[in-house]
């Protein structure tokens, strides 16, 4: 009986051995599997990665080359409009109806531009701001505010607020 306790236990050795040859193999083909699929996973994220920031530098440089299309249009219209607003300005008394016509003309210009982002900058007894006004003329008064803007000679044009196209042209005080 001891023989057959030992040849059962030898069997059965010999079973879990081989059972352990046959999980070997699967173990070493599921690492595999998992590396493979982990290199593939790391290679795709760094695509989608890559494809992220190509989408944002792209739309970057769509908005920035609009910006100064924009710019470069506008500064072609900006004559007329500073005629427009010399020909208000120099219409003689009992013109009116011609002055009036000038004036909605303008406005209508100047409606045009606002609606695509271009704004006028440059108003009297705005702040000085040498990065959107240039002074050509400076005064003193010690009735005004430091700095301000008392007279404009010709307006200035921003475009979404961050863009200078023309920079206004104006007198300062103190």
């Amino acid at each position: 009986m001891e023989e057959n306790q030992k040849a059962t236990a030898a069997e059965q050795a010999t079973e879990v051995k081989e059972e352990e040859k046959v999980k070997t193999p699967k173990k070493k083909k599921k690492n595999e599997w998992e590396e493979k699929y982990n290199a593939e996973h790391d290679q795709y994220l760094r695509l989608y990665a890559e494809y992220d920031n190509f989408r944002k530098r792209t739309a970057r440089e769509r908005d920035r080359l609009v910006g100064d299309g924009v710019a470069k249009a506008i500064e072609a219209i900006l004559p007329a409009i500073d005629n427009l607003e010399r020909a208000i300005a120099a219409a003689p008394e009992g013109e009116e109806g011609m002055k009036s016509g000038v004036e909605m003309v303008l406005r209508q210009l100047l409606d045009s531009l606002k609606n695509i982002g271009v704004t006028p900058i440059g108003e009297k007894g705005e702040k000085f701001d040498p990065n959107r006004h240039e002074a050509i003329m400076h005064i003193e008064d010690p009735e005004l505010g430091e700095d301000e803007i008392v007279e404009v000679f010709q307006r200035g044009y921003v475009y979404k607020e961050e863009t200078v196209i023309r920079p206004a042209v104006v007198k300062t005080v103190n």
